[in-house]
């Protein structure tokens, strides 16, 4: 029987609404492991992640985020899957001295997952636009939305990582998120 390290961590990475928070719990819960939400730690530590940005700005939220991430990632003391904010993946270079460093390691890690809804982009537009919408904490307007995932979209499908389609149902999706860690784990 193969171990798993203690310090394994999957990354779960993609727009907000494509099931890396719902289906990562249930791929950790199946796995035995960890469930971390770097939006839930920022908002455990910040407050409301909205104001946060209404009062410093988005750079500074980002810079502030990856600091974070580096604080819950330090924390880890078992497997982890871990969900990023939405925007993780696509903070500008400049953000944190070490940033395009950490994001690297991220994308090419072998236990690294990006959720898409659809690798088409209108239908993937049209999906995280619905799901977004349909949260009752988010203020989100169509338009606004319906710009973040177009201007995220390519980001997302330039990264050189597993890719699952989300648009199954969120066991469907942990199960396989599942499979796919063991199998990458077993190797």
């Amino acid at each position: 029987m193969h171990t798993v390290p203690p310090h394994s961590v999957v990354h779960l990475i993609g727009p907000g609404g494509a099931g890396k928070t719902t289906a990562g719990a249930l791929a950790a819960s199946r796995l035995g492991w960890r469930f971390v939400d770097l939006d839930r730690e920022f908002i455990a530590r910040e407050g409301d992640v909205a104001a946060y940005m209404a009062v410093h700005g988005y750079a500074r939220y980002a810079q502030r985020n990856v600091a974070v991430y580096r604080e819950a990632m330090n924390a880890r003391s078992a497997p982890t899957v871990f969900a990023l904010s939405s925007g993780f993946m696509t903070y500008a270079a400049t953000t944190d001295p070490q940033y395009a460093v950490l994001r690297q390691a991220i994308e090419h890690d072998a236990l690294t997952v990006l959720l898409l809804p659809s690798f088409d982009l209108e239908t993937c537009v049209e999906a995280i636009v619905q799901r977004q919408l349909a949260r009752p904490y988010l203020a989100g307007n169509r338009a606004n939305e319906e710009a973040r995932i177009r201007e995220r979209f390519p980001v997302f499908m330039a990264l050189q990582c597993a890719r699952f389609d989300s648009s199954e149902a969120p066991r469907e999706l942990a199960m396989r998120i599942e499979q796919f860690v063991r199998a990458r784990c077993a190797a």
